[in-house]
């Protein structure tokens, strides 16, 4: 199963008992950080699988149309932001996503409140360039259910110092990181091996894998061996997960 799959069933809320949170509370809040922050800022409810968009100039920026705002999709992925980011950050942005789904999921409810995702990933601007943009990400839950019912993401044009993309999980009222992404391989394997472990981690066989790379299978399959070999793992599953679990 993809990564954005598995997320999909996670976050999105089918339970009978229904979260009475008043939407229209949190909307307001969206609205008052993209004024404030120069921010877009994307409400998503996952009783409801809608999403309600908030853009600033920053929007302009990113080439991101300014006609709908704020704009309502019928969907928890703002597809329009999401397919601007670079693809290897998008994955990992999933794979974070869902390592902070599982770690609020084991705490208590009155402890979530306490962490979010603090993200610097590249997004393609008007010009068509990659430029560095901060995210953060809040999880709201359901004091009727304990299901998860909003996430709240804000995306802001950041300084371009970064070399490289930074994924933490962090406890804001302790000020630490919690999680920091451990995918830090890319001066271990190849640019080709780097793809073939990313694309098994989304769950493809190496037949697939095959055909998306225009490789043969036992390319991909030696491929696989090297990773193995390289990491010291016993497969390459095993490897993916090591990466970013």
């Amino acid at each position: 199963m993809k990564i954005r799959e598995q997320l999909s069933d996670k976050l999105l809320d089918t339970t009978c008992k229904k979260c009475m949170l008043d939407i229209e509370i949190y909307k307001q809040r969206a609205l008052a950080y993209s004024h404030m922050e120069g921010a877009i800022c994307v409400l998503s409810d996952m009783q409801e699988n809608k999403s309600y968009i908030y853009k600033s100039a920053a929007a302009a920026e990113l080439g991101i149309s300014m006609r709908d705002n704020p704009a309502e999709i019928d969907s928890i992925w703002e597809e329009e932001m999401l397919g601007k980011i670079h693809p290897d950050d998008r994955l990992k942005k999933y794979i974070h996503e869902l390592r902070f789904f599982k770690l609020l999921d084991g705490m208590e409810m009155n402890q979530r409140a306490a962490y979010s995702v603090v993200s610097k990933i590249r997004i393609k601007n008007k010009n068509e360039e990659y430029c560095w943009v901060k995210h953060r990400m809040f999880y709201i839950y359901s004091p009727d259910n304990g299901r998860l019912r909003l996430a709240f993401c804000l995306y802001n044009i950041a300084l371009n110092l970064s070399v490289a993309s930074d994924f933490m999980i962090i406890n804001t009222i302790k000020g630490e990181i919690v999680v920091k992404d451990k995918l830090d391989y890319g001066n271990i394997l190849s640019p080709r091996e780097m793809e073939v472990l990313k694309f098994v981690g989304e769950g493809y066989a190496s037949k697939e894998i095959a055909g998306l790379l225009s490789i043969s299978v036992n390319t991909v399959n030696r491929h696989r061996q090297n990773i193995l070999e390289k990491l010291k793992v016993k497969n390459s599953v095993q490897a993916f997960k090591d990466s970013f679990y």
